[in-house]
């Protein structure tokens, strides 16, 4: 008689009281708790705050989407047409809401999970969570997110020093800034926009440092959205991407090189596989060329006198300094002990697939694709539930 005790390594088929867990109640949690949902899987996501969208909540004022509202729709909702075709986050978090509401989803809020592990008896797994809440899925979906927990490098000095610093997570918009000189440090999309931001906002002075010279395109040209160019060149060979998005960037973009922003050594898409998008302009290139964002080099370290230290030696003494670092993932805790990240923190692989030492354990939404991360997470969300779904019928 074959031996029927499960294997440590097996999924679980879902049912009522073993649904499939969903971490995190943002566009990507959403998305795979209604394709689950629409194939008869029941879905339960768990959200830390007490609404859906968090962190969305917390962005800047100003951001709007740099992806179209056709092509950042999850699936089975359009977002509506009044939004314009770049939604603004409040409309971003609008639609969240609506999406919980009109599919109906099970969501459970102020639930933290701290640590999955594999179920006792072998199939599905155990999540540990605030209150000692103990719950058995049989299979669960990580999405807490890209944007998960503020990353500051380890300046020299920085704790001792005396002059006002924040993340750009904790910025909301330029009022408190006017008439006051700012250093911005980053120039990801995020400290771009900050910086353009203060700008319009009467910032006396604000500079921008940067370590690695990006890539800088139009998010439009002639109504053809950047993000259309991204989905079409996927599949391309790097190469011949990187070549025609130099020839694209000679025609479209002007040379900054005068103004501390020369034209990036290596390819965009080359860029790409390394993890660095190109920087969509919504008003940088005229404030640099007009000299309202000057370019500085890279912060190298802090002194307590409120002075910063730059690369090229150069001493600042900003009135105040917005870190535009990005964030990272902060998996380990919850995952780090399951053999399922790679040396940076990130998952080995996401969609679809399931890490081979973690059957039934998904992640999805810790990559930052070219075409659009909330369009990637739609499609992930779609490919996951079916291989749930495709898991629970062997």
């Amino acid at each position: 008689m074959a031996d029927s005790t499960p294997s440590p390594h097996s999924s679980a088929h879902p049912t009522p009281d073993r649904p499939v867990y969903v971490i995190g109640g943002g566009p990507g949690g959403l998305a795979a708790a209604y394709a689950l949902r629409a194939r008869g899987i029941r879905a339960v996501v768990l959200e830390k705050s007490d609404r859906v969208g968090a962190s969305w909540r917390r962005h800047y004022d100003r951001l709007h989407l740099h992806t179209t509202r056709r092509l950042s729709a999850l699936p089975g909702l359009p977002m509506p047409r009044r939004f314009g075709r770049w939604v603004s986050r409040d409309n971003v978090v609008r639609y969240l809401e609506k999406y919980a509401e009109h599919h109906r989803l099970e969501i459970v809020t102020g639930v933290e999970v701290s640590r999955i592990e594999r179920a006792p008896d072998g199939t599905g797994w155990l999540l540990h969570a605030t209150g000692g809440r103990e719950l058995t899925g049989s299979a669960v979906v990580v999405a807490t997110g890209y944007n998960h927990t503020p990353r500051l490098p380890d300046w020299p000095g920085r704790e001792a020093f005396t002059g006002e610093f924040l993340h750009a997570g904790e910025y909301r918009d330029g009022a408190p800034y006017a008439g006051r000189d700012v250093l911005v440090v980053g120039i990801g999309n995020t400290g771009a926009e900050i910086a353009v931001d203060l700008v319009e906002s009467g910032a006396a002075r604000v500079r921008l440092a940067v370590r690695t010279v990006p890539h800088l395109v139009r998010r439009s040209t002639a109504g053809w959205a950047a993000q259309y160019s991204a989905v079409l060149v996927r599949h391309l060979p790097v190469g011949l991407v990187d070549r025609i998005s130099r020839v694209q960037a000679k025609v479209a973009i002007p040379d900054l090189s005068a103004h501390g922003l020369p034209r990036p050594d290596t390819g965009l898409y080359t860029r790409v596989k390394q993890g660095a998008i190109p920087v969509q302009d919504v008003g940088l290139i005229d404030a640099v060329r007009k000299g309202k964002v000057e370019i500085v080099a890279a912060v190298e370290s802090f002194e307590g006198d409120g002075k910063i230290v730059l690369a090229d030696g150069t001493r600042l003494s900003p009135d105040a300094v917005i870190a535009a670092t990005g964030y990272v993932r902060a998996l380990e805790g919850l995952v780090g002990h399951l053999d399922v990240l790679d040396a940076r923190g990130k998952p080995v692989v996401h969609g679809a697939r399931s890490p081979k030492t973690a059957p039934g354990l998904y992640f999805t939404g810790f990559t930052n694709p070219i075409s659009g991360n909330l369009r990637e997470l739609a499609l992930d969300a779609v490919r996951i539930a079916k291989a749930i779904a495709r898991d629970s019928s062997a």
